[in-house]
């Protein structure tokens, strides 16, 4: 009985133990992952479609809680407007879709939107990714309107040859509408805070 007691005893102390090591490789690795993620597939996006913003999106960049998920605003000030950017996801052929899209606050549009993660087809789907002139088709689009492509009676045209992957497009430029919608108090808090503190050079 005493021996028995002293196994649950050691295996209650590696349980314990191990947990805690795999806690904080876990903690290490979700910052190493975070980070490699912005440098790599958020910040290339962010240059491109806020390429003249006057200050700097990456420095000023925050996270605004939607219940029990945090999601990185990047803001930007392009002379007058007040821009924030936001991440939002499809599902394509081959995984999700991430798009960045960068919404006018001052009057609730598109103004510019770009993949940040796509594992789809090479020489199609892919061109959701590499061909900005797909994007750019939801350029203007208010909030209060719903992506979608010709063939389901919408007025995006979808990539030749991946319709999916441009439906999962349309879904993340939709998701991404509604999630600013539900942001936007917080954002035009935090936007006046980022003009009243001056921002990023």
């Amino acid at each position: 009985m005493n021996d028995m007691f002293k196994m649950v005893l050691v295996l209650a102390v590696l349980t314990s133990v191990s947990g805690g090591v795999l806690a904080g490789v876990r903690t290490l690795t979700m910052d190493r992952i975070e980070y490699q993620q912005l440098k790599f597939q958020k910040e290339p996006v962010i240059r491109s479609i806020l390429a003249d913003a006057d200050n700097d999106p990456m420095a000023d960049r925050f996270k605004v809680k939607d219940g029990e998920v945090s999601h990185t605003i990047f803001p930007a000030k392009i002379g007058d407007q007040n821009i924030v950017t936001l991440e939002a996801f499809g599902k394509g052929f081959s995984g999700p879709v991430g798009l960045l899209v960068a919404f006018d606050i001052d009057n609730d549009t598109i103004v510019g939107s770009g993949v940040t993660i796509s594992t789809e087809t090479p020489g199609f789907g892919s061109k959701a990714k590499e061909d900005p002139s797909f994007v750019a088709q939801f350029e203007g689009t208010g909030t209060d309107q719903t992506a979608s492509v010709s063939k389901d009676g919408g007025d995006i045209d979808a990539i030749s040859g991946a319709t999916i992957t441009s439906r999962a497009v349309c879904v993340a430029v939709n998701e991404a509408g509604a999630l600013y919608t539900r942001l936007k108090p917080e954002l035009v808090k935090r936007m006046d805070n980022l003009a009243s503190e001056g921002g990023s050079n």
